[in-house]
């Protein structure tokens, strides 16, 4: 399955390194979205790594507050 996270982190690298250069800073969160996106997806899986990045970026208008938001931990199996 490690292709797959690759394959997904792929495009995330790319805007980092080729995009988000020639933009000016803007997002709102701590870790940045792009920078989430890529720990989700190394620390969940591709499934619920995507699902947690995209659901961060949803949060990414003027209506919501921003600030520290760290990736979720992964539960335990007990």
């Amino acid at each position: 399955m490690r292709i797959v996270r690759i394959t997904l982190q792929a495009p995330i690298r790319f805007y980092r390194k080729v995009i988000s250069p020639l933009t000016p800073p803007s997002c709102r969160f701590l870790p940045t979205c792009s920078e989430y996106a890529l720990e989700a997806i190394e620390v969940h899986g591709a499934l619920k790594g995507s699902y947690l990045a995209v659901r961060r970026i949803s949060k990414c208008h003027p209506f919501h507050r921003g600030g520290y938001d760290p990736v979720p931990l992964p539960k335990s199996p007990n």
